[in-house]
């Protein structure tokens, strides 16, 4: 399933090295303080700058300079940008915005192209007037790049002259910038191509979804604006993909409902502005339970809300509440509709342009200008009101379906005091889970597996400190097509919870997370496997924070076990197979006993803490989400009510399917 990214992972212990407490500093003076000149602190903290060096640093790298070219097109200068991944891993980036100044800069004595590229802090985004509003790392991300990249070359269109500059090998400039050839005068732009250097990052090789998700992503939060994304290492790809969203945030709610059936057919879309601060919202019920709410500052994903998400959500809730209470569907002696009973189906992207953002935390998550929480909920709340008054069709439909989320909370909330008193106290429970003795959760592990015949080899071949198991009796509820307090009548999710120790709904709290590894340990054939998307539905739905911070994992048993003399190797598919029988003399290969693995529940206790379980030998993996977008709707298509998308889906991808289990 292409919305789950697998990490394979060898989890292999590591020895900590302890230093000697009585190891005194015997020399510190001011020979020991290092000075780092122009972009040399990048290259030697470059997770200050861009968070990480693995492959999320490496797109990273890509979104600084679409970001200039986004920054232009806020000013109202760019109509037209293009990303192409270039046959060696290179990136390209093309605009039509008016083009870096190439005159010299009065301070650094150099073309303004050359000081933008190679001093920090150094841009059009610092109150000189450039941009009212601007995204990215303001200011440093053209010269961050530099650093981080075996080379960059820079094109600027203007004044009639192509001017040229490359820089090398962390940012250092080969020649002044010059003037290569002659353009129409009338053409300005900027191409921007950039290697990432290799020493720098854990891999070169570019991930074309993920870059197609975020351009997309930023064609529909700037509507109007044409982005295209080329791979030139596909040889049949010549024309890329084309994204132009002249509906802005309204299309994007569109094409998050396109597999959910929606409850009213206007996409309701807000806006409004004030003293320079551009607020916008586009929102659409559908019949589901989830809600899915997204919210952008200067087209930065918001993932952990603020001011923007708070004023927009506080206005929902009256809103709804006061429509009911006034058109008598909420009756006096009936509680208040909550926050989480007017969300359930709601699809909902916020949109705030702000000239001068505030954001909490370093990941840039939330929004702190309080003076954004007023704009957002005036803007909400007016309009939203007048769209209720004017569709009363619409509007009851809305309210009845928050009020039936709110009994199945009620239920719910009943629920969980049940479970919560009971599955601790009962030695049913306890039954079920073998826990481990470890209470650290750090180094605390729970295989989830499937059925008694596999939880009782699990519970043999485990590391009884550190692993626990808790196997499964059956098949989990699809809770896609559930509620939760449908969910906490189903007896293994209440297991589940009860293990996890995080609580559910209401009631979650990561932080009480009693296993730092959650294993799912099913196996390789249908019923494992729709075992397996069965659990991640549950953890995506309901547990949605361990997925996020890579805490669920899938065990990965082998397909083979190869012997040759004393030697015993285990293999994970048919391609390592092949892999390992070719390194082999020929004497050697001629006389290996090639076996294929049984299924998790007919390996005994050995074989399964051999392959599976050991943490010296096995390989797992992490299981993470790159695109919510995408696996929302993977989701709803694979285990939603709707059978036609499924169909569709099955039909279309039948043909990839290899070694078909029947």
């Amino acid at each position: 399933m292409f919305f789950i990214k697998y990490v394979a992972i060898n989890t292999k212990l590591r020895k900590d090295v302890k230093m000697e407490d009585n190891i005194k500093q015997e020399h510190y003076d001011a020979s020991d303080i290092q000075v780092l000149e122009g972009l040399e602190a990048v290259r030697k903290r470059p997770g200050m700058y861009i968070g990480t060096t693995d492959i999320k640093g490496l797109h990273h790298l890509v979104w600084e300079i679409v970001d200039n070219s986004i920054d232009e097109a806020l000013a109202g200068y760019c109509k037209n940008i293009e990303v192409i991944i270039n046959k060696d891993n290179s990136i390209t980036v093309k605009d039509d915005g008016r083009g870096i100044p190439v005159d010299i800069h009065p301070k650094t004595k150099k073309s303004t192209v050359e000081t933008v590229y190679t001093v920090l802090h150094a841009g059009g985004k610092f109150g000189g007037g450039g941009y009212k509003v601007s995204g990215g790392l303001h200011g440093v991300g053209a010269s961050v790049v530099n650093a981080l990249s075996k080379w960059v070359e820079v094109k600027v269109y203007k004044n009639g002259n192509v001017y040229f500059i490359r820089f090398e090998n962390g940012g250092h400039t080969i020649e002044p910038l010059k003037i290569i050839d002659n353009c129409e005068l009338n053409r300005t732009g900027t191409v921007v191509t950039f290697k990432p250097d290799p020493n720098i990052f854990d891999s070169e090789i570019y991930d074309y979804e993920t870059l197609k998700v975020r351009i997309r992503e930023l064609a529909f939060l700037n509507k109007g604006l044409s982005l295209t994304l080329r791979d030139d290492r596909d040889e049949e790809d010549t024309t890329g993909e084309h994204f132009l969203y002249e509906g802005g945030i309204s299309e994007y709610v569109r094409f998050i409902n396109k597999s959910k059936t929606v409850i009213h057919d206007n996409i309701i879309h807000l806006e409004g502005e004030e003293d320079g601060i551009f607020f916008e919202v586009a929102m659409q019920y559908n019949s589901g339970y989830n809600e899915n709410i997204y919210s952008f500052v200067n087209n930065i994903n918001t993932h952990d809300g603020g001011t923007h998400e708070e004023g927009v959500k506080r206005a929902l809730t009256r809103v709804i509440n006061n429509y009911a209470r006034k058109n008598n569907i909420l009756k006096e002696k009936d509680d208040s509709l909550t926050g989480d009973d007017v969300k359930e189906g709601l699809t909902m992207i916020i949109s705030c342009k702000h000239p001068n953002p505030q954001f909490e935390g370093q990941t840039k998550g939330r929004l702190g200008n309080s003076e954004v929480r007023k704009l957002a909920d005036n803007v909400f709340s007016q309009g939203f009101d007048r769209f209720l008054m004017e569709n009363p069709e619409y509007a009851k439909i809305i309210v009845n379906k928050a009020m039936l989320a709110c009994r199945a909370r009620n239920a719910a909330k009943k629920a969980r005091e049940i479970t919560r008193k009971s599955d601790l106290a009962t030695s049913n429970f306890f039954g079920k889970l073998s826990d481990c003795k470890s209470k650290d959760p750090k180094i605390s592990e729970i295989f989830i597996v499937e059925g008694d015949s596999a939880g009782g080899s699990a519970k043999k071949g485990r590391d009884s400190m550190t692993q626990a198991i808790l196997p499964l009796r059956g098949k989990i509820l699809n809770v896609e097509k559930a509620r939760l307090d449908k969910a906490l009548s189903n007896e293994e999710i209440r297991s589940i919870i009860t293990a996890f120790g995080t609580g559910i709904g209401e009631d979650f709290d990561l932080s009480k997370l009693r296993y730092n590894k959650i294993i799912i340990m099913t196996d390789a054939d249908v019923d494992g496997s729709h075992i397996r998307v069965l659990l991640l539905t549950l953890f995506y739905r309901f547990f949605k924070p361990i997925v996020e911070n890579g805490h669920v994992y899938a065990a990965q048993p082998p397909l083979f076990r190869i012997m040759h003399g004393k030697t015993r190797k285990y293999v994970l598919d048919e391609a390592e197979k092949e892999e390992y029988l070719s390194s082999l003399p020929e004497n050697v290969r001629a006389r290996a006993e090639i076996a294929r693995m049984k299924g998790l529940g007919e390996m005994d206790a050995d074989e399964l803490n051999e392959t599976t379980m050991d943490i010296e030998k096995r390989t797992l993996r992490r299981i993470s989400v790159s695109d919510c977008v995408a696996a929302d709707a993977i989701f709803e298509k694979l285990m939603g009510d709707d059978v036609e998308p499924r169909r569709n889906f099955i039909e279309e991808n039948a043909r990839f399917v290899k070694n078909l289990d029947i």
